[in-house]
C-alpha cells in the first residue's frame, strides 16, 4: 500500500516502517497492527503520512510465519544459553515460579544471616538457591515486582535478596563479563551483612540518631567486609562491596571517603540497587514510595554521588516498558503508557480516558505505580 495520509489509516492496518516523531524517536514501530488508541497518538503527534505494509499472498504469510517461529527458537537457544551459563541448566522448572523461588531465597537468606556470627556463611547453598531464582529472571521487572507477602521484622532479607536479583540484572545490562554476575549477585546479597554486629536499638531506633549513633551504623561497611572477608567463593569485588557501597564518586562518601576509579564497579552497581530497594520496598514506618520518582531522584545523584554511566543504563533499561503498559498515577486516575521519550524515560505520554497527559509538561503529576 505505501505512504497514506492520516486521514486514509484505519484500525487494523500493518505499518510497513516505524512512525519518528519530529526529535527522532520511534513513535510506533514498524510491523505494529494499528488500533484506535493509536490514531490518538499519532494525531497528538502530527503526524501527516504513515508508511502501511503491502498486503501479501496466502504462501507469503505462511512463509513470513515459518521465519517467525525459526527466529523465536533461535531465541530461545540463546535465552537457554545464558540461562545454562548462570544456573546450569537450560529451562526453569514448569512447577517453580519467579516468586516460590524468591520466597525460598529469602528464607534461606534469614536463616544465613542470622548464624553468620556463629557459623559460616552458607555460600554454595545461596548460590544454588540463587540460580534457581535467575532461570525466572525474564519474569522479574524491577518496576513492578513486588513479594507476596512480607513479615513485619523480614525487611532487611527482602531487600537483600532485591538488591541481589537487581545487582545480577545490571551486570548483564553493562556487559560485565559472565563470571562477574553471580559475584555482583553476592555483593548485592551480603553489602549489608555487617549491620549483624550493630546494636539492634540503634539499627530499629524509629526516631533521629545521635552523632554517635550515626557513626556506629556507618561501621556496618567495615563489619561487613569484615564478616565476607572468612567466607569461601566470594570474591574480593563482593567483599570490597559491602565496604565501599556507601562511597560516592565525588569522595564524599563513607568510611574512606573514596572517589571516581577508587571504588570498586560491584559497589558502584550495589550502590544503585540498594538505594532503589530502600526507598521502594515498604517499611513499618514507612510506605513504599513510586519507582518512577526513585528513579528521578537517583538520576539526580548521578551528578557527584553516583556512576552517571551505570545510572543511564539502569533508568534505561529499567524503563524499557511496552506501550499500552497500565499505569497509576498520582491523582488515582488510571490509564496507558502511549509514548516514551528516550531522553525522558521516567515521564512518559499516557492516555486516560481518550486524553493524552504528557508527564513531562505536567511535573505536578507522576506514575504512582504500574498496575500491568
Amino acid at each position: 500500500m505505501g505512504l497514506i495520509t492520516l486521514s486514509e489509516v484505519k484500525p487494523g492496518l500493518k505499518l510497513g516502517s516505524d512512525v519518528h516523531t519530529l526529535r527522532g524517536n520511534v513513535l510506533l514501530q514498524k510491523g505494529k497492527v494499528i488500533l484506535p488508541k493509536d490514531m490518538e497518538v499519532l494525531r497528538a503527534f502530527m503526524i501527516h503520512q504513515v508508511d502501511i505494509e503491502q498486503e501479501r499472498t496466502v504462501a507469503g504469510s505462511t512463509g513470513s510465519k515459518g521465519a517467525a517461529a525459526s527466529v523465536g527458537s533461535t531465541s530461545s537457544e540463546k535465552n537457554g544459553e545464558r540461562a545454562g551459563k548462570a544456573g546450569n541448566a537450560i529451562t526453569a522448572p514448569a512447577a517453580t515460579s519467579l516468586q516460590d523461588e524468591y520466597e525460598k531465597m529469602v528464607g534461606l537468606t534469614k536463616s544465613a544471616f542470622l548464624s553468620s556470627l556463629a557459623a559460616e556463611l552458607p555460600v554454595y547453598e545461596l548460590r544454588t538457591q540463587l540460580e534457581a531464582l535467575f532461570l525466572h529472571l525474564k519474569q522479574y521487572n524491577v518496576l513492578t515486582f513486588s513479594p507476596r507477602v512480607i513479615q513485619e521484622h523480614d525487611y532487611v532479607y527482602h531487600h537483600a535478596v532485591l538488591s541481589a536479583i537487581t545487582s545480577y540484572q545490571l551486570a548483564q545490562w553493562m556487559d560485565l563479563p559472565s563470571k562477574d554476575w553471580m559475584q555482583v549477585a553476592f555483593a548485592g546479597l551480603f553489602h549489608d551483612i555487617g549491620n549483624n554486629k550493630v546494636d539492634p536499638q540503634i539499627l530499629h531506633k524509629p526516631s533521629t540518631l545521635t552523632a554517635t549513633e550515626q557513626e556506629e551504623i556507618r561501621q556496618h561497611t567495615k563489619y561487613g567486609y569484615q564478616i565476607l572477608k572468612q567466607a569461601k567463593a566470594i570474591n574480593e569485588g563482593a567483599r570490597l562491596a559491602a565496604l565501599q557501597h556507601h562511597e560516592k564518586v565525588d569522595g564524599s562518601g563513607y568510611p574512606l571517603q573514596l572517589s571516581g576509579t577508587q571504588i570498586h564497579i560491584y559497589a558502584k552497581i550495589v550502590a544503585i540497587a540498594d538505594i532503589f530497594h530502600a526507598m521502594t520496598l515498604e517499611k513499618i514506618y514507612r510506605k513504599a514510595q513510586s519507582p518512577y520518582l526513585v528513579l528521578e531522584q537517583i538520576q539526580s545523584e548521578a551528578f557527584g554521588k553516583l556512576d552517571p554511566a551505570i545510572v543511564s543504563v539502569f533508568v534505561q533499561r529499567s524503563t524499557q516498558i511496552h506501550n499500552g503498559i497500565r499505569v497509576k498515577l498520582s491523582n488515582n486516575q488510571i490509564g496507558e503508557i502511549v509514548f516514551s521519550d528516550r531522553d525522558h524515560p521516567t515521564r512518559p505520554m499516557v492516555s486516560v480516558e481518550g486524553t493524552i497527559i504528557n508527564l513531562m509538561q505536567q511535573r505536578q503529576l507522576h506514575i504512582q505505580e504500574v498496575i500491568g
